[in-house]
């Protein structure tokens, strides 16, 4: 590692890895909102395709997360992060493309897809490199805290990304919004140049899905968490709509700040005292918070539950991550931390449509329900974790 004698010199460096990974996780963020107005209103197509044109980058997420890590190990983490920066710009050099007039509606559509599934690859490529250099500057002992910072650079581009692509729209259409789209990741391509590389890490390949026998239960818990913040963030505003509430566009708000503030006051909790600690407290906060949704007899009390559900979720990426990068060796850490983030991911683009049956059925409030019974079983989980790292039999 080449700052061993520096700590203080590593984590400035994995600061810079944060705020270039912000500017291009800023691509995904602004154009998150745009593509379906853009779809809906500029191609007027159905708001079908809007939802298709939006979910399929993160499809192309999910299935580019173990190829994503096996470049992160075969070619290290500085060249698999460059690599995905390039991907971001391309992909948004496609959807530029797609808005050209001179292109039927179909041709449009089909080219904006392109790009989508190009914006997912580069999403994957990115941050799994970024994850493996960042490990290799700080050291292994830091790995919790790199995941922290990880999740302040991507969750604060979301804060920021939804609000400013939708005036970008509007001020500049949607040809503007991809041309900053396109430039955004090359700045951080120039930022990242001078940063030291860590050379990757000889060893014997293993398959993608022996890895995931490794890390299932990590994963499976961080999954699980993902459910509560995905229902939040579909229904949330729906819920209070439904109640005649007030205050029905806080619930991320809440939640983010909730988030944010925990990964800056424990980010280094992991670290220090072990991932699944962390993850068992995090999950029953979580917990706690979608009961409490589900529960609310009105706003101020749901909101108090949207802040306890930002709380909890906040650790249970980095606590747990840091459990899969102790359970293989360094050579397999980019496959292991990019398999790791699929379990995350499926429980993001599952969540919302199958919960959305609930609701319909059930009313919004038992979407809740259900997130707070996954992280519940996320906690079971997190509680075996536990016992099998302190050797006792469950």
């Amino acid at each position: 590692m080449p700052d061993t004698e520096r700590p203080d010199l590593a984590y400035r460096r994995v600061v810079a890895l944060t705020a270039a990974l912000f500017l291009s996780y800023l691509t995904v963020a602004m154009s998150l909102p745009a593509v379906p107005v853009h779809v809906v209103h500029g191609l007027g197509l159905d708001n079908a395709y809007g939802g298709l044109a939006v979910g399929i980058a993160f499809l192309s997420t999910i299935l580019t997360r173990g190829r994503a890590g096996a470049w992160a190990d075969r070619l290290g983490g500085k060249l698999c992060m460059q690599r995905g920066l390039l991907i971001y710009a391309a992909a948004g050099l496609i959807c530029l493309l797609a808005s050209r007039p001179v292109l039927p509606v179909t041709g449009s559509y089909a080219v904006l897809i392109v790009g989508r599934l190009l914006l997912g690859l580069g999403e994957s490529v990115a941050m799994v490199g970024m994850i493996g250099w960042a490990i290799g500057l700080m050291g292994q002992a830091s790995s919790g805290r790199v995941m922290s910072l990880v999740g302040i650079g991507m969750y604060g581009a979301f804060a920021v990304g939804g609000p400013l692509g939708l005036a970008l729209l509007n001020r500049t259409g949607f040809s503007g919004l991809m041309v900053a789209c396109t430039a955004l990741p090359l700045v951080g391509l120039i930022a990242i140049h001078r940063l030291p590389a860590v050379a990757p890490h000889a060893g014997q390949r293993e398959s993608f899905w022996r890895i995931i026998g490794r890390i299932w239960r990590p994963g499976t818990a961080v999954g699980l968490q993902g459910v509560g913040f995905a229902a939040l963030g579909a229904f949330f505003s729906l819920y209070f709509l439904s109640c005649g509430w007030p205050y029905a566009g806080f619930g991320l708000t809440v939640f983010g700040i909730g988030f944010v503030a925990m990964r800056f006051l424990a980010g280094n909790l992991p670290d220090r005292i072990g991932g699944t600690p962390v993850a068992i407290v995090s999950l029953a906060v979580e917990a706690c918070g979608q009961y409490l949704l589900w529960l609310a007899s009105g706003p101020y009390v749901a909101l108090i539950g949207a802040l306890l559900t930002g709380l909890g979720c906040s650790m249970v990426f980095p606590a747990m991550g840091s459990e899969v990068v102790k359970q293989v060796p360094p050579h397999l850490r980019g496959t292991a931390v990019g398999g790791f983030a699929a379990f995350q991911d499926l429980a993001y683009g599952a969540t919302g449509p199958l919960v959305g049956v609930l609701a319909d059925y059930s009313g919004y409030s038992s979407v809740f329900l259900i997130g707070g019974l996954a992280a519940t079983l996320g906690l079971s989980i997190a509680i075996s974790a536990h016992r099998l790292a302190r050797g006792v039999a469950v």
